[in-house]
């Protein structure tokens, strides 16, 4: 009996020693896995990672030039959508339109005031289709930056990554044509030619220095001849315009895809596309018969995402109604036509039939001369309307130049109209800005004056013009 129980305690002890020995084993092995899935862990974590997609790269370093609080009165007044305001005040403090109104409109004391009469006071002139910067002047090869024609569609690219700041190009557009703003965009080669960047039209040494505050981004698409020509030429597709639209809709629906899988390796050219299906990117398309912006709109529909604007469009007039109802801006030329067969149905009354039609007309330069004149092109298009009975106010022109564009861009809650609360982007021109004869007097940016014609010091020069005899001489 005795020998059982000492049996009994023994094989008790050994139960006891089995089960600590296997707690020990357990907690070693438990103890190994955590180690190995710490080890694991740190394998996957990247020893350098770029900034996540969706926050901001490149971003904008802007800030306004120096200015003082400035009141202009007894101009005829332009506010940007449609008004008019005879013997009007203008009045801006703080980098802001302040007020705006007729002769009694308060001023306050001790400030810096313009009398104007005779003159007239507009928001500035913007610019929604240029390549200042990426075709720079001069025009050599070494300036040619716009087109990356490597492929029929690169989303992946950003206008603003080739923008030289020194273009003098840009003080040109400054002074004589009053542009304040003016979006930058890639070249028409490719379906996709890539992102826009909109740009305030200061000095700067570096294109964050000049990048607009606060403005999306647009996405260049191209249909027609361009694409299919470039392409078509190197026995690649797109080389019909059929082939345009199949390799867009299959680009669209990789972007889809891409968006959807939560597993996809990072891609920057389906990071823009899936901006613009989000809405977050304008899309800006260079296309010229009327059918084919109709086909456009139909995939954009098909596809989720909507078109802020055909550009240069010379066959807008024939869809007018269309262009309304879906909302879409044309961009378009007073009078340039018949370059190209897709350029061959272009009529001088095409943004007067836009206007009749209620539908969205914006006047562009795509030229760094025309840029300078973006005034006398918008009377071109008045007047072609007026000789066939379509009366268009003054001040709707000039709306084709600053609030429209302004619009199409997403920026109107910031600029293109002379209201409480904008920026005062504002140009005092010498005589009626809609014609021939009429220069900009003084060109204000964000309150700040960039631009006084009697102040040779008040023109912006580039270093590249100072290098040049004869170029940008101030004495």
């Amino acid at each position: 009996m005795f020998a059982d129980k000492t049996l009994s305690a023994r094989a008790g002890k050994l139960a006891a020693l089995v089960s600590a020995l296997a707690l020990v084993a357990g907690a070693t092995a438990a103890d190994a896995r955590d180690k190995d899935k710490k080890r694991d862990k740190a394998d996957e974590t990247p020893v350098l990672a770029a900034t996540p997609p969706g926050e901001a790269v490149f971003a904008s370093t802007y800030k306004p030039y120096p200015g003082v609080a400035t009141a202009i009165r007894g101009a005829t007044v332009f506010d940007g959508k449609g008004g008019r305001i005879e013997n009007g005040v203008v009045f801006m403090s703080g980098g802001k339109i302040i007020a705006v109104g007729g002769p009694d409109t308060p001023i306050p004391a001790d400030i810096a005031v313009f009398d104007a009469p005779g003159k007239f006071v507009t928001p500035g002139i913007i610019d929604i289709h240029s390549h200042l910067g990426d075709y720079a002047s001069p025009g050599v090869d070494a300036h040619s930056d716009g087109n990356e024609a490597t492929s029929p569609t690169t989303p992946d690219v950003w206008a603003e990554h080739s923008v030289w700041p020194q273009d003098p190009g840009f003080a040109r557009a400054l002074a004589n044509g009053g542009v304040t703003s003016l979006q930058i965009l890639p070249g028409s080669a490719n379906l996709m030619g890539g992102r826009s960047v909109t740009l305030k039209n200061v000095p700067a040494r570096t294109m964050q220095g000049m990048k607009f505050p606060g403005a999306p981004y647009g996405l260049k698409m191209a249909c027609g001849e361009n694409p299919k020509r470039v392409y078509g030429s190197r026995g690649r597709m797109p080389s019909t315009r059929m082939g345009n639209l199949a390799v867009n809709r299959q680009t669209w629906l990789a972007a889809i895809d891409y968006a959807n899988n939560k597993e996809a390796k990072r891609d920057l050219g389906k990071e823009t596309l899936v901006g613009v299906l989000k809405g977050e990117i304008l899309v800006h398309n260079h296309c010229y018969r009327a059918d084919e912006m109709a086909v456009v709109m139909d995939m954009a529909k098909e596809m989720g995402y909507k078109v802020s604007t055909f550009h240069h469009a010379v066959e807008s007039y024939k869809i007018g109604d269309l262009l309304r109802e879906n909302d879409v801006c044309s961009a378009v030329w007073a009078d340039w036509y018949g370059f190209k067969m897709e350029s061959y149905d272009g009529i001088l009354e095409n943004a007067a039939f836009l206007q009749r039609e209620g539908a969205c007309v914006v006047i562009h330069s795509d030229d760094a001369n025309d840029i300078q004149r973006l005034n006398q092109e918008a009377r071109k298009a008045q007047k072609a309307g007026l000789r066939l009975g379509i009366d268009i106010p003054d001040a709707v022109a000039i709306q084709w130049i600053t609030h429209n564009p302004a619009k199409a861009m997403g920026i109107d809650h910031l600029t293109g109209s002379l209201e409480e609360g904008k920026m005062a982007d504002v140009v005092l021109w010498n005589g009626d800005p809609l014609s021939v004869y009429s220069r900009p007097e003084k060109v204000w940016i964000d309150g700040a004056l960039m631009f006084d014609a009697n102040d040779p010091k008040r023109r912006p020069v580039s270093d590249f013009e100072l290098g040049q005899p004869g170029e940008g001489d101030v004495k």
